[in-house]
């Protein structure tokens, strides 16, 4: 037969459940709120971002001065940590696996994130997981440019050019895998020119090459190549952007060239692990867009070739993605494989 529970002795198992209950409820607000207001306080300690290249590059370059800036809008010291190796997987490698209190922050480049994971077979971190987007920094616009020696001097005219060559019109850029190489595979699959990739270990040998006319066309950064074509050692055929670029305006784009919906750009953007706390993301989305919307600030970058992209997390997310997912099909059909 089953016990029976006595008046007083139900009131008391009521009692103490209750109790407990209570005490849980209480102990989650207070988790709660502690919680909240170790965000409110962010940050409280120097904040680690990590630049997957060498000191001296663009990239690098570009990250100094945000953190810098940051620093003084935040109260506490960003310090760049430089973590090169294998094409920024390192550095990329070792953000996806820290911590994720915002102490931790990427300095995010298109090659490493977008392109890496296609032609490395392993990178060590999954960009559409591993990683939370606070804001894109800036873009750096593509140009093509060519010796002044070569007849054809629109976009048009270098395809046509190039279906005339047996052996192929050759372009330079500075390495396998990067974003001017894709952007050229890409220009040979939407117009069917013929030309053949010529991978440089950077791109001040592939600019010296050019300018001796050891190759005819080069695809570079904007701000690689906007000293030569102004003293004429270059010809200026067309930038990859959506729109002109600012220091450049008489060059016209591919789209306005006949190429449509061809807007590639190589980009910079900060991320943290994946998991961060929202508030935080937004807290660093918002002092990042007042850096970026500082004309001093945009000045810098535009020195450095890169138009500051103020914006919000989803739409920096939603650009990785669609990079992401454009050049797979890009790798995939030119067989791209790191070297």
């Amino acid at each position: 037969m089953p016990m029976k529970t006595s008046t007083p002795r139900r009131q008391w198992l009521k009692t103490t459940l209750n109790a407990a209950l209570m005490a849980a409820a209480f102990g989650g607000l207070a988790l709660s709120a502690s919680t909240a207001a170790a965000q409110a306080a962010y940050p409280a300690k120097p904040i680690r971002l990590v630049v997957p290249f060498a000191t001296g590059g663009v990239t690098d370059t570009s990250g100094r001065l945000i953190a810098e800036q940051l620093s003084k809008r935040l109260g506490q010291q960003v310090i760049v940590d430089n973590k090169p190796g294998a094409s920024g997987n390192i550095g990329t490698q070792m953000v996806a696996t820290a911590a994720p209190d915002g102490y931790t922050l990427l300095l995010g480049f298109d090659g490493t994130l977008v392109i890496n994971p296609h032609v490395f077979p392993k990178v060590g971190f999954d960009t559409a997981k591993d990683f939370a987007p606070i804001g894109k920094i800036g873009d750096a616009i593509l140009i093509l440019v060519s010796h002044p020696g070569v007849p054809a001097k629109t976009l048009q005219q270098v395809i046509a050019l190039s279906k005339t060559q047996s052996g192929g019109l050759s372009y330079g850029t500075s390495g396998t895998g990067g974003t001017p190489h894709i952007a050229g595979e890409l220009l040979k699959q939407r117009t069917g020119a013929n030309l053949t990739h010529i991978p440089y270990k950077g791109g001040g040998q592939a600019m010296i090459d050019v300018m001796g006319g050891s190759i005819p066309l080069v695809y570079t950064a904007v701000a690689g190549a906007i000293q030569h074509v102004k003293a004429g050692k270059l010809h200026a055929v067309a930038v990859s952007s959506a729109q002109r670029a600012p220091s450049m305006p008489d060059v016209p784009t591919f789209i306005e060239s006949g190429v449509a919906d061809f807007d590639i750009n190589s980009w910079v953007g900060l991320l943290a692990p994946a998991q961060t706390p929202r508030a935080i993301v937004d807290k660093l989305n918002t002092e990042l867009n007042a850096v970026l919307n500082d004309p001093a600030v945009r000045e810098r970058l535009n020195t450095l070739g890169i138009t500051a992209s103020p914006g919000g997390p989803e739409r920096f997310g939603r650009d990785m993605a669609r990079d992401l997912s454009r050049y797979a099909a890009v790798v995939k059909a030119a067989g791209i494989k790191a070297e």
